[in-house]
């Protein structure tokens, strides 16, 4: 899986871009995403993650993640022509604020959170989603069951 990092708050750590990148490539085979994919990380500050929420979710304040996904549903591929072109999952916006305030809130590691945030937006560019009781379930439950395997747990 081919990954790009943006971090527009020059915070992050090496290390744990290292270990959003290794999560995110673990994620993808848990998944099934054998085919070349691609995925776009960006680390933003709580103002621009709220810019962000306000102009595509019409929600004036905060959050910690938001994903666009390329395509509805994973599998349902768009017919591509040409040769070599990856599946184009789509883009994470993580708030590097909010991930912080979440982890002293939570008692866990800041890299904890960032890993969780991260899964939570992967799956949500692969067509899981939380809008209802069944489907909350379901995505958390491949969250627990993603990082408890990757070795991430609270």
């Amino acid at each position: 899986m081919h990954i790009d990092f943006h971090d527009q708050t020059n915070s992050v750590p090496v290390d744990d871009i290292d270990l959003v990148q290794r999560l995110l490539i673990f994620a993808g085979k848990k998944e099934a995403i054998t085919s070349e994919a691609e995925v776009s990380v960006t680390f933003v500050s709580n103002q621009e993650i709220k810019e962000i929420n306000r102009n595509y979710r019409q929600q004036d304040r905060p959050t910690d993640v938001i994903s666009f996904a390329m395509q509805e549903k994973v599998g349902e591929e768009p017919e591509i022509i040409g040769e070599d072109h990856p599946l184009l999952l789509g883009d994470i916006v993580i708030s590097v604020d909010k991930a912080k305030e979440q982890a002293e809130e939570y008692g866990h590691s800041l890299e904890r959170e960032l890993g969780f945030l991260t899964v939570h937006g992967f799956l949500h560019l692969l067509g899981y989603d939380h809008m209802n009781e069944q489907d909350e379930v379901e995505m958390f439950g491949r969250q627990n069951v993603i990082l408890g395997e990757f070795g991430l747990e609270r």
